[in-house]
């Protein structure tokens, strides 16, 4: 993705995660719809019409063949109407690029802080991503967890919380996946890559900068804890799809 010309241009994956927990089935992200590259190959005309010029202009993708997710799930014969849940990091375009593909899914969550976001910075978004979507919200509670001390506890055992880590977009919400005092930390676009965290370089493409700074050093904090399993970005380079078991 560049402004800068072919050449310049920087190659990321763009992650979505499946949760398979005993209270359901969760999708975390969509990922890229496959329509911005029908034939698995770069289509600048395609991407254009799906998300606009000017989108296109800083995101750019391509999707090979068989690998949009709902065509991975469909290899695991998970199919959109087998999903109990679709969360939503944010609402950028390329993590809600593919929501149409998962309409069928019985729920689909966003916070009320991003979807305001959506409104409040329009250009920011690309809305044609999820027309006809019937969006339900959280809200974040005062909780004491995470860079500003909300969060939204999905079952009511701390077992899936979704921690809001604002800078990037006001709503940006992390997921803590939590087990025998293990845990998973899948931080979305709080950071693009473990080195984020490393070294303390938030998001370049911020709506608040001190707070993607602050979110970020509670990442860090919490990618450090000895009973962390995986602390996760969305777009990092040296990640490649695997199985966390907890």
């Amino acid at each position: 993705m560049s402004l800068y010309g072919r050449k310049n241009r920087i190659w990321l994956p763009v992650s979505a995660y499946l949760i398979e927990h005993p209270k359901g089935i969760l999708l975390f992200d969509t990922g890229w719809h496959r329509e911005i590259s029908p034939r698995g190959e770069y289509d600048r005309i395609a991407q254009v019409k799906h998300m606009g010029v000017g989108h296109f202009l800083l995101n750019q993708g391509v999707v090979p063949k068989g690998a949009a997710l709902v065509e991975q799930l469909a290899e695991r014969k998970i199919f959109p109407k087998d999903i109990d849940c679709v969360i939503m990091s944010h609402l950028h375009t390329d993590h809600a690029s593919a929501l149409k593909q998962f309409s069928a899914a019985k729920k689909i969550l966003v916070s009320v802080e991003e979807l305001e976001d959506t409104k409040n910075f329009p250009i920011r978004y690309v809305s044609s991503m999820w027309d006809g979507i019937n969006f339900e919200t959280f809200e974040y509670v005062e909780s004491g967890v995470g860079s500003v001390g909300k969060s939204f506890d999905l079952f009511g055992d701390k077992s899936v919380e979704l921690i809001n880590i604002p800078g990037h977009t006001s709503g940006l919400s992390a997921m803590k996946i939590t087990h025998n005092d293990k845990f998973v930390l899948l931080f979305a676009d709080g950071g693009y890559a473990k080195k984020s965290w490393q070294e303390k370089i938030p998001p370049g493409t911020a709506l608040d900068e001190n707070l993607a700074l602050k979110s970020l050093l509670w990442i860090a904090e919490m990618s450090g804890k000895n009973n962390c399993v995986e602390s996760l970005a969305n777009h990092d380079p040296d990640i490649v799809p695997h199985e966390i078991i907890i």
